[in-house]
């Protein structure tokens, strides 16, 4: 579908708001029957939030084509990548819309009308959002230290091929410099890289690992700093 449209690409959007409130208030009715002992109603309303739930992703599909995935087999592992971080630009999009612009204008609002029950509310929500918006921050970052790690893999994969084949092991070493020495998790690969740091840790960039306190842990497994080794980089021909 063309969404060159701008009224249509709206249209979209509203829709699949409308759907999705419709799921949560049909979820919210259902709970309410619920409590009342109205069993078969209740089953009405969430059987009912479920089908709006399917409308509003048919309506998302068509408003994010990036994220439609039909044949799972023949996506390579970089193309996962790129849905999975897209939608956590997205969540990280919204997230930060309510914490920045929409929670706190809607305080205001309630504070103007001394609407004090929906002023802690509005308060709390954004304190929430701003929260969601740094977990999928972290998770974003994460992705890309999982970078390193699966062409680390790839290359011993690769050199134990060689290795079968008679082909003498790549030499490799250390660098010697703190500053550039990366370090590599013995649990789950990560490498710290001293020029990078690890600042979502407070690690700042051109930190050396001796210098990074002893509290420190992996930020993809949570190992301790002991886990890690100097990690030995193959040296060029």
């Amino acid at each position: 579908m063309d969404l060159s449209n701008s009224n249509t690409a709206k249209n979209l959007a509203d829709a699949f708001a409308g759907e999705s409130m419709a799921n949560r208030k049909y979820l919210f009715f259902a709970e309410v029957t619920r409590h009342l002992g109205m069993t078969e109603l209740s089953k009405l309303f969430r059987e009912t939030a479920n089908q709006e739930t399917e409308h509003a992703f048919a309506h998302f599909r068509l408003m994010h084509p990036e994220l439609v995935v039909n044949d799972i087999a023949s996506l390579s592992q970089e193309e996962k990548k790129a849905i999975a971080t897209r939608c956590l630009e997205l969540a990280i999009e919204g997230e930060t819309y309510e914490y920045t612009i929409m929670y706190p204008g809607f305080t205001e609002v309630a504070r103007a009308d001394r609407d004090e029950k929906a002023v802690v509310e509005f308060e709390a929500q954004q304190v929430e959002s701003r929260e969601h918006a740094q977990i999928f921050r972290k998770a974003a970052h994460n992705f890309g230290l999982l970078t390193p790690i699966e062409h680390h893999h790839a290359r011993q994969y690769a050199e134990a091929l060689q290795s079968l084949d008679g082909v003498a092991p790549v030499q490799k070493a250390k660098s010697g410099d703190p500053a550039t020495q990366k370090w590599i998790c013995r649990q789950c690969s990560m490498i710290y890289d001293p020029v990078v740091g690890d600042p979502d840790s407070g690690i700042a960039p051109g930190t050396p690992f001796e210098a990074i306190a002893d509290d420190w842990y992996c930020p993809i497994c949570g190992a301790t700093k002991k886990t890690f080794v100097p990690y030995e980089e193959a040296v060029a021909a």
